[in-house]
């Protein structure tokens, strides 16, 4: 820094003097006629300038490199005290340091040697219980895998046996459907499974001869409820009719908007149903064996509509031939309505045995009535037991509130209990 200060001076007097010589060369260049005896005045006065100040300098250059010679000397010097304190200090905490591990070593080794012989006990303890529990628990879980690979092994061959049924189902049903002529038609495959679906299976017969001299069977008949004079069943006939071929060209006319072409397959379709009904009539209509009508199914709701859409076609069926139509949704709602006649004439032939039971639950509920009156007052005595128990339990805390609690390591081991709050005495 003092460096700088007397650059710093010598270059502001340096200028100081170059000011002035330039200052002096212009009055004397001004002048140089009229101060002519002026000019060797000056000169010496700016050598007088000059001598001192060069002499300045040189005593400031002096007096700059004395104080930083100073300043060196008194640096140097406390950075070798501080160096010697601070090595006296690191001495004295190394030797500390030193004193307090061997402290701790020893320490230290008396407590790893504790431990050891703790932990070798309780390890020899240890490996005693659990090899007594992997025993047992090694039988218990081998028997237990043993029986769940049994179980899961019989469920793998169940399940192989249910597939094996399915692929039978799936193949029974692919038969079905590309051999119509020797299965009887989709039709009556549909027609069966709404039977299933809604009628036990005493409720109905399939391929029933309902004309004791004829050897003509009806797809499915309906044995209704009741029996005639002669003890024979009263059959409801049912028979599936597709006609597919006049249905599938009604409908692509239909598609392509040919109204003649429609109106002819209709009609065509129409003489169909006709031909077909008169059929059923013919073949399965013979009161008092059946019902005085029987049940055209038709296995498609757009074939029944089409066909219920036909002017005069269902009342003409059903006055000339004695035949209903009836599609899935029809015959399904037929089908229920029949089931809950069932239902209530089953009821009626059995009201005696109703009223019985009901005179049974009437007792039993008489008693049980009774029952629930004595737990409940069991019930009200265990509950003023545990109020009381309460009230107890807060007089003893506000008498213990003034005793200091102890943890729950110090509890047990004071009051000799285990984990569990067992004593040693009750186990």
């Amino acid at each position: 820094m003092l460096e700088t200060h007397r650059n710093r001076l010598e270059q502001a007097l340096r200028e100081e003097q170059r000011q002035g010589r330039a200052e002096l060369r212009q009055q004397l260049d001004s002048l140089s006629g009229q101060q002519e005896s002026r000019i060797d005045g000056f000169g010496r006065n700016l050598a007088e300038l000059t001598l001192r100040t060069d002499q300045r300098l040189d005593l400031l250059r002096e007096a700059l490199i004395d104080d930083a010679r100073k300043a060196r000397a008194e640096g140097a010097d406390l950075q070798q005290r501080s160096s010697d304190a601070l090595g006296n200090k690191l001495a004295e905490l190394t030797q500390r340091n030193e004193l307090r591990i061997g402290e701790m070593r020893a320490t230290l080794e008396q407590q790893l040697q504790k431990l050891q012989a703790d932990n070798a006990a309780k390890l020899e303890q240890m490996r005693a219980t659990v090899d007594e529990k992997l025993q047992s628990t090694l039988e218990t879980r081998l028997g237990e895998s043993f029986r769940l690979v049994s179980e899961r092994l019989e469920q793998v061959q169940r399940g192989l046996g249910e597939m094996q049924q399915l692929a039978t189902g799936v193949g029974d049903l692919k038969r079905v459907l590309t051999n119509v002529k020797n299965r009887g038609g989709w039709g009556e495959v549909q027609l069966e499974s709404i039977l299933e679906q809604t009628l036990v299976a005493e409720q109905y017969g399939r391929s029933v001869r309902v004309k004791p001299d004829s050897g003509e069977a009806v797809d499915f008949a309906i044995r209704l409820p009741g029996r005639r004079d002669d003890e024979a069943p009263l059959w409801l006939p049912i028979d599936a009719k597709f006609p597919r071929e006049d249905y599938e060209r009604l409908i692509d006319a239909q598609e392509r908007g040919e109204a003649e072409a429609a109106r002819s397959h209709a009609a065509q379709l129409e003489r169909a149903i006709r031909s077909q009904a008169k059929s059923i009539c013919e073949k399965y209509v013979a009161p008092p064996h059946t019902t005085d009508f029987a049940v055209m199914f038709l296995p498609t709701e757009g074939l029944y509509a089409e066909t219920i859409r036909r002017p005069g076609l269902v009342d003409t069926l059903q006055r000339e031939y004695r035949v209903v139509l009836a599609g899935p949704t029809t015959l399904t709602a037929l089908l229920n309505s029949l089931q809950m006649g069932f239902r209530t004439l089953a009821i009626e032939k059995r009201s005696s045995e109703v009223w019985q039971v009901l005179g049974a639950v009437k007792t039993e509920f008489g008693k049980f009535a009774t029952v629930l009156e004595k737990a409940a007052s069991q019930l009200t005595t265990v509950q003023n037991s545990i109020k009381q128990t309460g009230v107890r339990t807060r007089a003893i805390e506000r008498k213990l509130r003034g005793v200091e609690q102890l943890s729950g390591g110090e509890s047990l081991e004071l009051l000799e209990l285990d984990e569990a709050g067992v004593g040693d005495e009750d186990a």
